[in-house]
């Protein structure tokens, strides 16, 4: 089976607190990516950033003082052009940019999928670090990445990442 994986497109990225208009571009892309992967008989998954009321209060909200994606917020909630292939079934709210469940989340939906493809935002942090992660616990899967699907916080900070995502066997397409 394979699998793409649409990482934290939530209004607060896209249009919120730390709206990118990056981000925004490339969200009608990715719901014809979601179309194309289901007519296909991808497994289609989501990731949403979820804090809590006292996100200020932890190392992140120290790091990155902007709250953001608070749990039942119409901020944490995915955009609208998205939205509709959302599900709480196949969603994993993720406490912090990377996330440790995301392999089990993974597994326990697709089992050992054949590919791992990522899209979404932010590329510099949250597209990275899953990655990063998916590969490190499923290391014989090709982990890919639509480079042209993903947005960063800044165009430098997105090749970049997409560089270093390279360096470490992830295919960048």
């Amino acid at each position: 089976m394979k699998v793409l994986i649409v990482i934290d497109m939530q209004k607060d990225f896209v249009t919120g607190a730390l709206a990118n208009p990056a981000a925004a571009a490339i969200a009608g892309g990715i719901a014809n990516r979601i179309e194309q992967a289901e007519s296909e008989g991808w497994l289609v998954l989501f990731t949403r950033d979820t804090h809590s009321e006292n996100y200020m209060e932890t190392q992140e909200g120290r790091m990155l003082p902007v709250p953001h994606c608070i749990k039942g917020t119409d901020g944490w909630q995915i955009i609208g052009e998205l939205a509709k292939y959302q599900t709480t079934d196949n969603t994993l709210d993720k406490p912090s940019f990377g996330s440790a469940e995301l392999p089990e989340f993974v597994r326990s939906r697709a089992g050992n999928p054949e590919a791992i493809v990522l899209v979404g935002t932010c590329t510099d942090i949250c597209v990275i670090s899953n990655a990063m992660i998916l590969k490190a616990a499923f290391p014989e899967t090709e982990i890919s990445v639509e480079g042209g699907l993903c947005a960063g916080v800044t165009a430098e900070s997105h090749d970049t990442a997409l560089k270093a995502m390279t360096a470490c066997q992830i295919r960048v397409c």
